[in-house]
């Protein structure tokens, strides 16, 4: 993907942002309680949102911000945008454009014609340009069918698909995105992809907040990862994607993964090696679909451990974790190892992923829920799943399928 110019000029220059919200720890709900107890104090306590957040965005860049649940990530889009306050700093260089939540100020007593009009001069444009546009929209919107017909009768994925057609007929320099991508069935969320390559094509500043790390990369100059307020990482958005994988999986953020894959960890362990075995034992590169597969991680104990947890994220090429499995879930007790010892974790389970290439990332830690790492072993050994029987999927599960008429009559070319 191309990368935009270290020369270009800033659209967005953030600094030093911070935002704190206050929450009340009562609620006081009722006017009768108001009048009640008009002198009770409510105790508040506050929760720093964003923490020192400084980052440029480039004209013309796709940027991503990336984060867990509670990051911040939303809260940092609306402080860029205006409808936060902050004691930061923030200058903007063009239009700005939000898409932060798809359909407000959309009236539900109004017909599609009247709120594309109407939403269309809220968000800058002349009354003219406004239902000039109508009919462009609703194409897009593909409700061509229903422009009389009040919003409040709509069903949900009418009612975003209009939205997010009103949202990109601004003609705006700076557009902030929050999780729109995710909108509608699969149809309208390829138009939605369609929509934004163009955009980057035509060189404008994008900011982009997503869970999704396919995306991330798919479509992002450069990343920055958020969690609990801070900022993690800036940069490389295949970084950003592996270093949110490794957030969610227990690992620390700071930790890196070294020359020879592996990551952090208190180094009292580590694993040396990991291999795929087929349902005969065989050592095999490639796998077929639907057969049993083990996979083996040998580990050397460079102190006394006892019972270590091991758990296996299989990954495919998008770094997605397809496959979990680990020790964590039904084996507390795994054995004492002593220092020097090598052991080998295995795991058996049916190949129901589909045809590909898959990375196996191993996490080894101490005793508990897995979050004080020993050694995280990745990037170092692949294996291929071959097969035909490709529907789409992440895995292909094997299903047993059935037909019955209404009078009862059992379908049987359908019966295994």
């Amino acid at each position: 993907m191309p990368r935009s110019s270290q020369t270009e000029p800033s659209a967005l220059v953030i600094r030093d942002v911070n935002k704190t919200f206050v929450v009340p720890e009562q609620h006081v709900d009722t006017l009768k309680e108001r009048l009640l107890h008009p002198r009770r104090r409510v105790n508040k306590r506050s929760f720093p949102a964003l923490r020192d957040i400084s980052f440029d965005v480039r004209a013309g860049e796709f940027f991503g911000i990336a984060g867990r649940n509670g990051s911040g990530k939303s809260t940092l889009l609306k402080c860029i945008a205006g409808i936060y306050g902050t004691d930061g700093r923030i200058w903007r260089n063009g239009r700005m454009s939000t898409f932060i939540e798809l359909g407000v100020g959309l009236n539900a007593e109004l017909a599609a014609r009247e709120n594309v009009v109407m939403n269309g001069i809220m968000m800058g444009l002349s009354p003219k340009e406004a239902r000039r546009r109508f009919q462009s929209v609703i194409e897009f919107a593909e409700l061509e069918e229903f422009t009389d017909l009040k919003l409040k009768n709509y069903s949900s994925g009418m009612h975003v698909r209009l939205a997010f057609a009103i949202s990109i007929q601004v003609d705006a320099d700076i557009l902030l995105l929050d999780e729109v991508l995710a909108v509608g069935d699969a149809a309208f969320q390829q138009k939605c992809f369609d929509v934004f390559n163009d955009m980057r094509d035509r060189g404008k500043t994008i900011v982009f907040v997503t869970h999704d790390m396919g995306t991330l990369r798919r479509f992002c100059h450069r990343a920055m990862l958020l969690e609990q307020g801070e900022m993690v990482y800036i940069g490389d958005p295949e970084q950003v994607g592996d270093r949110y994988l490794e957030l969610n999986f227990g690992r620390a953020p700071e930790a890196a993964v070294n020359a020879q894959g592996h990551g952090g960890g208190d180094g009292e362990a580590r694993v040396t090696q990991v291999w795929v075995e087929d349902e005969a034992g065989e050592r095999k590169p490639a796998l077929p679909q639907h057969q049993r597969i083990t996979l083996h991680a040998r580990v050397h104990f460079m102190v006394d451990v006892d019972d270590p947890s091991v758990s296996v994220y299989i990954l495919n090429e998008e770094h997605k974790a397809v496959v979990v499995v680990s020790t964590t879930r039904d084996h507390e007790h795994t054995g004492s190892f002593r220092t020097g010892e090598d052991a080998t974790f295995s795991f058996t389970f049916q190949n129901v992923l589909a045809p590909g290439r898959y990375s196996p990332m191993v996490n080894l830690a101490h005793r508990g829920a897995g979050v004080d790492l020993l050694d995280q072993f990745r990037g170092e050994f692949s294996f291929v799943v071959s097969g035909t029987d490709a529907l789409g999927g992440l895995v292909d599960v094997p299903v047993e399928i059935a037909a019955k008429r209404s009078d009862g009559f059992v379908v049987p070319e359908l019966t295994s």
